[in-house]
């Protein structure tokens, strides 16, 4: 998960009773196979005093900044948009490398074709 990531900022209050969410994040974050994945990810803590509700805020690696409310996302929701949007920062980059346009355009005709179809071999065929 961190290797799609530059910064991790974990806010919350120690005594806030929503701060599920939050710990578990960074008990992720602080798992041994996460940081081998991104070693320069930094992950910082905020302990707040007042009430201000439980946040993670991510930097992705093209330097996008989300922030998600960690009182109604559970941390494995939050894993899992990070995820998402770090195979599609993989599909961009692999696009890029390669010359093609970003991001690709599928023209309207095509996406309505019918897909060409596979038959499976027979067993005979199979053994040659």
């Amino acid at each position: 998960m961190l290797k799609f990531l530059s910064k991790v900022r974990i806010e919350f209050n120690a005594l806030d009773p929503r701060l599920a969410s939050s710990m578990e994040f960074l008990a992720q974050c602080n798992a041994r196979k996460a940081k081998e994945s991104n070693p320069a990810c930094q992950v910082t803590v905020k302990r707040r005093t007042d009430d201000h509700p439980p946040q993670i805020t991510v930097t992705f690696v093209n330097g996008v900044e989300e922030t998600f409310d960690a009182t109604s996302t559970p941390a494995q929701d939050i894993r899992s948009m990070i995820l998402e949007k770090g195979q599609f920062l993989e599909t961009e980059q692999m696009f890029r490398e390669a010359g093609e346009k970003w991001p690709v355009i599928i023209p309207e005709e095509e996406i309505h074709m019918p897909a060409p179809g596979t038959k499976p071999r027979k067993a005979e065929e199979k053994k040659q």
